[in-house]
């Protein structure tokens, strides 16, 4: 099987960069700048959603929701919390860009099951400053995905915030889950 993180043998149009993996990565966009199309749409999502999700490599979130290029802004960070920074980029995706729903995507066997805040302590001990975030670790997938509803659902900077729905994705078979808010 091939995954986009397999070495190609150099069929035809193959990358054939021997240096460092953004030098791969820039020539494979020049080989997609080579053939892209302008498809003339704005930064607002057709669909007027904002989908929040794990960065986690496994998750191709366009291909599991079926959604197309344009369709939804995709806010990812670890784990898929809701932090200020997600917050934020909420805000701007309804109030200037028109998103009316927010699909919050969690994940089973997510990294963050196995930190605790001690990173942040063994962080600060290493570099000799502590971090100003979170680690924003969990324990329970379904709870944490309750508490990032929560600090969507109240946020006084979101205008729409009844339709907020949160998913656990599974890894291994692909189908999401939805968490009962309560």
């Amino acid at each position: 099987m091939t995954t986009s993180a397999s070495v190609p043998t150099e069929p035809e149009g193959a990358i054939t960069s021997a240096g460092t993996v953004t030098d791969r990565l820039v020539e494979a966009n020049e080989q997609y700048a080579a053939a892209f199309n302008d498809p003339g749409m704005d930064a607002r999502p057709v669909l007027h959603v904002a989908v929040v999700a794990c960065m986690d490599a496994r998750l191709d979130l366009h291909a599991a929701l079926g959604l197309e290029l344009g369709d939804c802004h995709t806010i990812r960070n670890a784990g898929g919390v809701v932090t200020d920074d997600v917050i934020r980029s909420l805000t701007i995706s309804q109030r200037a860009l028109g998103t009316r729903s927010v699909v919050l995507i969690h994940h089973t066997g997510c990294g963050l099951e196995s930190l605790t805040e001690d990173f942040r302590h063994d962080l600060e001990m290493e570099v000799g400053q502590r971090p100003a975030w979170a680690v924003e670790a969990f324990r329970d997938v379904e709870q944490d995905v309750r508490q990032s509803m929560q600090r969507v659902r109240t946020s006084p900077f979101l205008l729409h915030t009844d339709d907020v729905r949160g998913f656990v994705f599974d890894v291994t078979t692909g189908l999401l889950r939805e968490i009962d808010p309560v």
